[in-house]
């Protein structure tokens, strides 16, 4: 079925259909014009014997009705008559009526006119003819039987008088003549389906030697474009189809070659795309998404299929900001916010415009790049050179308060003043000269210029050892309680290292502890390690501060902890030492009811504890 619809919409059948309208149009005008001339020469032959009939008819009337009678002549009535019947023998002549010029019929071959004869008649053509001397003839058409009549009337003139004796009226039937040329047709109508049906054999012969070669071209042009070109198309001729052959298997030849550089030169491009680490995302002239690579879809959170076609200015969410593309180019580059409630992100990106050989705007190409850890760096650069610019001036501003105090020339002489004065300059230079040390130290672990002295040790004696050395030194009014295991565990640690951990975490636990408050040291072994946490029941730390207490100078209460002493790096100088014993810390708190500092370490296994 499908194969006979195919050949419906092919050219195969349009040449057949074209040969055979050529050939009907052909036909149709010879037979058209043929079949005109035939019915005029047969009408005028019809014509011409009527009319010769008619005036032989009218000769016979003339000499009846001029000559002169005796009694044991015949009556002009019975002459007519005997005159018509005679002329009655044709098959085309269906009626002949003689009118003497009194209008009164003498005789009529109708034999249902018979009761007509000796009656005047007022046929207007007759009347025409007796009156006027007026000769007609007309074809009448009778719409209830279709036939045609042939229509005579004249005048009969005396012997070489002009006066009328009389009127000839004559009837011939047409439809020999039409019948005649429905067989002449009928004939040229079968000559013509066969010579149609001949011609469409030869056609449909002609034509597949023309559309074969056609047909094998299509077919190889589909076998092309699956990607096949290992076929070639056959060629039957040297003639215009055969030299569209060779072009067609030299096109083939080029397209194969082409397509194997094309596809060379998108594998490396593929290639490419897939390897970057930023994202690639081309638009058409439009600004319409067209490609983009994996690296894009990870950074914006959609895959291809769904930015297929979308403006490029939606896909990257600033089509409120900007409305054109062009000037979004002519910025070079800009900062985009992909940021969620829970993640941040921050993509650079970076615009180019495709030109054709033209110059015109063929495309734009968008680089996208992940910027949220460099524009973090840099912000945790500009806050830290912000921080400790005002951590240094602090110290500094009250320093030469007290030093200009002092050189005023009164205020040093004062033994009370004075070393009060000079006690604050002291305290002052040496939480600078902290500060600085606290800063040379972090430098030095972010440069990882430093080596830890690590060695066996017992983690619980340890741990008591830390607590006994707070223990003696602390206030009436705190507590400091211990909650350690019972089996000895063993660490592998810088021991200086992490005393500098604990000293930190420990220390602003009784910073922050209030009159009467409990700091508590505990210590649980799990699997592969061992978890310490120090509590205290400060004011606590708010939920969304717990990250950044160990950033370095971050002050949850700034005006407090100066106060206190602390220069806002212990935090983060534990931090680094924890992790660089492979260790993790972080912070548990509810406001308003204490802080828990929490680091594991891992626990020696039994080969290393052993040696």
């Amino acid at each position: 079925m499908k194969r006979f619809k195919g050949f419906f919409k092919s050219i195969q059948l349009k040449f057949i259909i074209i040969y055979i309208l050529l050939l009907l149009i052909a036909i149709q005008v010879i037979g058209a014009y043929f079949a005109r001339q035939l019915e005029t020469q047969l009408l005028e032959n019809f014509t011409d014997s009527i009319n010769e009939r008619v005036q032989l008819l009218d000769y016979n009337l003339e000499q009846s009705l001029s000559a002169e009678r005796d009694e044991d002549d015949p009556s002009v009535d019975q002459d007519v008559r005997s005159i018509i019947f005679d002329f009655d023998n044709s098959e085309d002549i269906t009626e002949i009526q003689v009118i003497d010029s009194n209008s009164r019929v003498l005789g009529t071959t109708s034999q249902f006119d018979q009761s007509n004869i000796g009656k005047r008649t007022t046929e207007l053509r007759i009347q025409r003819a007796l009156t006027a001397g007026n000769r007609e003839q007309n074809v009448v058409y009778n719409p209830q039987t279709g036939h045609r009549t042939l229509v005579v009337s004249k005048p009969v003139y005396h012997n070489e008088e002009d006066e009328i004796a009389g009127a000839l009226y004559l009837e011939a039937s047409m439809e020999g003549v039409y019948n005649q040329m429905e067989d002449i047709n009928r004939i040229f109508a079968n000559g013509t389906i066969l010579a149609i049906s001949v011609s469409a054999l030869l056609g449909i012969l002609v034509a597949r030697t023309i559309t074969r070669p056609i047909s094998e071209m299509r077919k190889q042009a589909r076998t092309m474009a699956a990607g096949d070109f290992s076929k070639k198309v056959n060629v039957y001729g040297e003639d215009e189809i055969g030299q569209l052959a060779h072009s067609f298997n030299d096109l083939n030849n080029k397209i194969q070659l082409a397509q194997a550089t094309t596809e060379g030169e998108r594998r490396k491009l593929s290639s490419v795309l897939s390897n970057m680490s930023d994202g690639v995302i081309a638009t058409d002239h439009l600004g319409d998404v067209i490609l983009m690579n994996e690296p894009a879809a990870k950074l914006i959170g959609r895959n291809y299929v769904e930015v297929q076609g979308e403006p490029l200015l939606a896909v990257l969410g600033i089509q409120n900001q900007n409305t054109d593309l062009q000037e979004v180019k002519e910025m070079n580059g800009m900062i985009i916010d992909f940021s969620e409630e829970e993640e941040q992100l921050l993509l650079k990106a970076n615009f180019s415009v495709i030109q054709d050989e033209y110059g015109e705007i063929n495309g734009f190409i968008t680089v996208l790049s992940d910027v949220t850890e460099d524009e973090k760096i840099e912000r945790e650069r500009r806050e830290f050179v912000a921080n400790v610019s005002h951590e240094l001036r602090t110290p500094l501003t009250t320093m030469r308060s007290y030093l200009e105090a002092l050189t005023d020339g009164t205020t040093w002489k004062d033994e009370n003043i004075a070393p009060k004065f000079l006690n604050v300059v002291q305290t002052e230079s040496e939480r600078m000269i902290r500060m600085v040390n606290d800063l040379l130290q972090l430098s030095k672990m972010d440069n990882k210029d430093y080596r830890l002295q690590k060695r066996r040790v017992e983690y619980v004696e340890y741990i008591n050892h830390i607590a006994d050395r707070f223990a003696l030194n602390l206030k009436d009014e705190l507590n400091l309680l211990r909650e350690l295991p019972s089996e000895a565990c063993y660490v592998w640690i810088d021991q200086d290292k992490l005393t500098q951990v604990l000293d930190n975490i420990i220390s602003n636990a009784i910073k922050y502890s209030p009159e009467g408050g409990e700091i508590i040291i505990s210590a649980e072994k799990q699997r592969h390690q061992i978890l310490t946490k120090v509590s205290d029941q400060g004011v606590g730390i708010p939920e969304e501060n717990l990250e950044k207490i160990f950033d370095r100078f971050y002050r949850v209460d700034k005006a407090r902890n100066r106060q206190l002493g602390g220069t806002g790096l212990g935090l983060a100088i534990a931090k680094e030492l924890i992790e660089a014993h492979d260790g993790k810390i972080w912070a548990e708190s509810n406001e308003g009811n204490g802080t828990t500092i929490l680091f594991s370490l891992p626990l020696m296994r039994k080969k290393r504890r052993q040696k």
